[in-house]
């Protein structure tokens, strides 16, 4: 299994009442979309999330979270997180909402 199935679940769960959500499998892991812009995912060693380089500091004083550097370089406006991190219903959601904030500001694709 390349992502937790369980941190898949809590995501998509904490997005049911979101409209435009899809899912695809990208990056060995699975990335949640809105309106066609990645907002959040999971891969094998926790998650992320898409905050934009303008909620990066915010995303970054969450605890468990981290610039997300899994390429090999750090990826800016993104965050990395742990599985604890997604499991946190505080913490999730306070990165949910830098991330859902800055993507629908984003053009649909």
């Amino acid at each position: 299994m390349a992502y937790d199935e369980g941190s898949a679940q809590i995501m998509a769960d904490a997005l049911a009442e979101t409209d435009g959500i899809s899912q695809k499998k990208m990056f060995g892991g699975l990335c949640f979309l809105l309106n066609g812009n990645m907002l959040c995912g999971v891969h094998k060693d926790g998650g992320m999330f898409r905050v934009g380089k303008a909620n990066e500091e915010a995303a970054l004083s969450v605890e468990g979270a981290r610039p997300l550097g899994f390429t090999g370089r750090k990826m800016g406006g993104m965050v990395e997180v742990t599985d604890a991190c997604i499991a946190d219903d505080d913490q999730r959601a306070e990165l949910m909402q830098l991330a859902l904030d800055f993507v629908a500001s984003l053009p649909a694709k």
